[in-house]
C-alpha cells in the first residue's frame, strides 16, 4: 500500500470557545495565526476557561487523518520530555501513525486555538520543543518505500529543516506536497516558496483562498490556474463554496456537503488527509477532492481537529461509496 509521510509541529490544541470582543483585546487579526513566547501564552491561559486539549498540528492531523481513514502514514517531529509530549507519543500511536519523534527539554508546543461564535478561529502558538527539530535528526530511513512528503506551511519558518526533507524526498522519488498553511506563511516566507517552486520541487501545492491570491494576485479559478503552473497539482479551497483542482489542464471545482459549522479548526488539515488517501490509491482527482471535502466538513461539525469514532464510522461509508465508483 502506498503511504504519505508528515513533518511540521507537534503541537497540543488547546481549544477555547470566547467572544468577538475577546479577539478585538488580543490586537491581533482574527482568523489567523499568532506565534507568542512561553510568557505570553501563560498570560492568554490565564484569561480563558472551558479549555479542550485536544493533540494537534497541521501535517499532524493531516497524517492522522489519513490513517483513520485507512491509509498509512507517518510523522516526524519534536515534543518536549513532560506529559503533553508523552500524550501527543502516545495519540500518534493510538491513531495509527508510525511516529519519529525526538525530544528535548523544553515544553511540548501548544496552540490557543480561540473560537468566536461564526466558528471562526484565531490562533496563538508557542512552538516550543517542536521548533527545536534539527536537519542532523532527520535521515533518510523515514522516507524509505514512501511515495509522497507532505509539508504543513509554518515549516517554510524554519527554512533549513523545509529544504533538507524536499531534498531527502526527491533523492527517494517521492512527490511533495506543501500547504500554504496560512496568509501569513505566505507573506513571511515567499522566497522559501518561490525557491521551491523554481526549483520544481511541489508537485501538489494546497492553499485556501487568501492564500492562493497572495500566491498570484488572482482569486478562485483564475488563481487555480496560476498555480497549475506551479505544480502539477494544485489545489484552492474556497471554504462553504468546496474547492478547486487543477492539473493544468482544466479546473474542476468540488462542492463540499452542507453542515452546521461550529468550528473550522483542522477543516484544511482534514481536507488533505481525505485528498490524500484518494490520490496514493490512485483515485481521479475529482474523486479524490469528494473525500477531502467529506472530512472537511464532518470536522467543522465538532470543536477542535479530531473527528470523533462516529465521525470516521461515516466517512469510511463514503470512502467505500467513492472507491466502487473508481
Amino acid at each position: 500500500m502506498k503511504q504519505a509521510i508528515g513533518v511540521g509541529a507537534a503541537l497540543l490544541d488547546l481549544v477555547v470557545p470566547v467572544s468577538e470582543s475577546w479577539v478585538v483585546r488580543q490586537k491581533k487579526a482574527k482568523g489567523s495565526m499568532h506565534p507568542v513566547n512561553w510568557g505570553e501564552m501563560g498570560l492568554m491561559l490565564g484569561n480563558v476557561e472551558n479549555l479542550q486539549i485536544i493533540p494537534g498540528g497541521s501535517a499532524s492531523n493531516t497524517m492522522v487523518g489519513l490513517a483513520r481513514l485507512g491509509g498509512k502514514s507517518r510523522f516526524i517531529c519534536k515534543v518536549g520530555n513532560d506529559d503533553l509530549g508523552d500524550t501527543y507519543s502516545l495519540n500518534l500511536y493510538n491513531s495509527g501513525v508510525a511516529g519519529y519523534i525526538r525530544k528535548n527539554t523544553t515544553p511540548t508546543g501548544r496552540v490557543l486555538s480561540a473560537v468566536t461564535p461564526d466558528a471562526q478561529r484565531t490562533m496563538f502558538t508557542y512552538l516550543g520543543a517542536s521548533a527545536e527539530l534539527l536537519s542532523t535528526e532527520i535521515s533518510e530511513i523515514p522516507f524509505r518505500d514512501v511515495n509522497v512528503l507532505y509539508l504543513e506551511g509554518y515549516l517554510a519558518y524554519n527554512p533549513s529543516i523545509l529544504l533538507h526533507c524536499v531534498r531527502l524526498a526527491k533523492e527517494n522519488g517521492l512527490e511533495v506536497a506543501f500547504d500554504c498553511g496560512s496568509f501569513g506563511v505566505v507573506q513571511d516566507c515567499r522566497f522559501v516558496i518561490d525557491e521551491l517552486i523554481k526549483a520544481k520541487s511541489i508537485d501538489i501545492l494546497i492553499a485556501n483562498e487568501d492564500e492562493a491570491k497572495a500566491l498570484t494576485k488572482v482569486e478562485e479559478d483564475l488563481a487555480c490556474m496560476e498555480m497549475a503552473k506551479m505544480a502539477k497539482i494544485a489545489i484552492v479551497k474556497v471554504g462553504r463554496k468546496g474547492s478547486l483542482i487543477s492539473n493544468g489542464n482544466e479546473v474542476m471545482r468540488i462542492d463540499t456537503p452542507a453542515v452546521k459549522a461550529i468550528d473550522t479548526t483542522g477543516a484544511g488539515d482534514l481536507w488533505a488527509s481525505g485528498f490524500l488517501y484518494g490520490y496514493l490509491n490512485d483515485w481521479p482527482l475529482e474523486k479524490c477532492g469528494q473525500l477531502a471535502s467529506a472530512a472537511a466538513a464532518d470536522v467543522v461539525q465538532v470543536m477542535g481537529p479530531v473527528i470523533p469514532n462516529e465521525g470516521y464510522e461515516r466517512l469510511i461509508k463514503v470512502r467505500d461509496e467513492i472507491a466502487a465508483q473508481v
